[in-house]
């Protein structure tokens, strides 16, 4: 077994895990990224693509800005359609000029990729196994086995950015963590189509068979969603049906309807909050998906990821340079501020635009009633924005 000394340890090789990678590596400190999935799989995979005005920055920031500027779609605005009307929000007009950016995430995963094996850092995917050791001491351990043999890299810091699912959080005591987490009773079906966007925009839909959402991943991709029970099967949802539900739900009176083509995907996503407190364990760090997961509503998922990373790099960056740990200490208490920020204004969203089960004549009218308000109401469009559009990351 070999045996490696190095500073920082990452677990996953998502856009978090790859994002904080090069973070470090701008800064000077060595890391090596480990994954049990394949390249392949972890470009290919379809995810978030609403980037806030921050991440944007940021990416651009560190020199990830090349494919980001001339294919990242720019969004001033936003649509919240009901009673088969559509309202825009001019996120850019109230923000002071921010907007969002859609730019997949598998675009990010790409470009990070490249940028760090241009600067020579080691990934290593594939993994057979990873284990984490050692984390109640000044050298937590990342064993990993591969094709090649098992290998040990004593740490510094271990940076768990493994996802919900992954080992980091699961190889912390349980008695050293609280969670919180809520099952909202609603299910995305999400479809990729090979079909021009029938809107520049986003179009948010409630309709009363629920909530529909038309988003993109480019000029000739169209990204759609609509609410369905959260036992729902994806086989009982053949093309036609998912079209048929799709035009009932999103065409409007003035004749706008989405433009139909080839479904290139199509996936249920379960809806969940979730969060663990502290976001720390002795010196292993979590951040993404790994310490809390966001109803997809509100587009913070994938932000959430970026503000940890670049929070965890910073603090990194300050205990390698000057030997503080204040940065670090205040890692968990960042985030959770953050976190709980990012939970309050995805499920609002949610439960504005989605239909109850078994639902009254009472939630019907109360829902019309907050989207009469907010769409009529600057100081409510600007709440919606700002949250929308991210706050600085600092």
């Amino acid at each position: 077994m070999a045996i490696h000394r190095i500073p920082v340890g990452i677990v996953g090789a998502g856009p978090a895990g790859l994002l904080l990678g090069h973070l470090l590596q701008r800064a000077g400190i060595e890391s090596i990224t480990v994954d049990i999935r394949s390249e392949h799989h972890v470009i290919e995979r379809v995810r978030a693509g609403v980037l806030e005005q921050t991440t944007v920055d940021l990416l651009r920031d560190v020199g990830l800005g090349g494919r980001l500027t001339n294919e990242g779609l720019r969004h001033e605005g936003l649509y919240l359609a009901f009673g088969g009307v559509r309202h825009r929000l001019d996120l850019a007009d109230l923000t002071g000029g921010r907007a969002i950016t859609v730019y997949g995430q598998n675009e990010i995963v790409r470009d990070l990729i490249e940028a760090r094996r241009a600067a020579g850092d080691w990934i290593l995917f594939d993994a057979e196994h990873v284990a984490l050791t050692h984390l109640d001491t000044e050298q937590p351990r990342l064993q990993v086995r591969t094709a090649d043999g098992e290998e040990t890299f004593v740490c510094d810091y271990i940076a768990g950015c493994d996802g919900f699912h992954g080992i980091s959080r699961a190889s912390i005591p349980s008695s050293a963590l609280r969670v919180y987490e809520q099952v909202h009773a609603y299910t995305w079906l999400g479809v990729l189509a090979q079909a021009a966007p029938a809107s520049q925009e986003l179009v948010y839909c409630l309709h009363d068979d629920g909530f529909a959402l038309l988003s993109m991943r480019s000029t000739s991709i169209t990204r759609l969603y609509l609410q369905c029970p959260p036992d729902e099967r994806l086989d009982a949802w053949p093309d036609e049906r998912i079209w048929r539900e799709l035009r009932i739900r999103l065409q409007m009176r003035d004749g706008w309807v989405p433009n139909e083509g080839p479904i290139l995907q199509k996936g249920l996503t379960g809806m969940r909050s979730f969060v663990i407190e502290p976001m720390c364990f002795g010196r292993l760090f979590l951040a993404g998906d790994a310490a809390h997961i966001v109803p997809p509503t509100g587009a913070k998922g994938l932000n959430l990821a970026v503000a940890d990373v670049w929070r965890l790099a910073r603090a990194l960056d300050e205990h390698y340079r000057t030997g503080s740990d204040a940065a670090l200490d205040a890692y968990s208490d960042a985030g959770l501020r953050r976190t709980w920020r990012a939970q309050r204004f995805s499920c609002w969203m949610t439960s504005l635009l989605h239909r109850p089960e078994g639902a009254t004549d009472f939630d019907r009218r109360r829902q019309r009633a907050d989207l009469e308000y907010l769409v009529h109401s600057r100081a409510a469009m600007t709440s919606l924005a700002e949250n929308y559009v991210g706050f600085p990351l600092d």
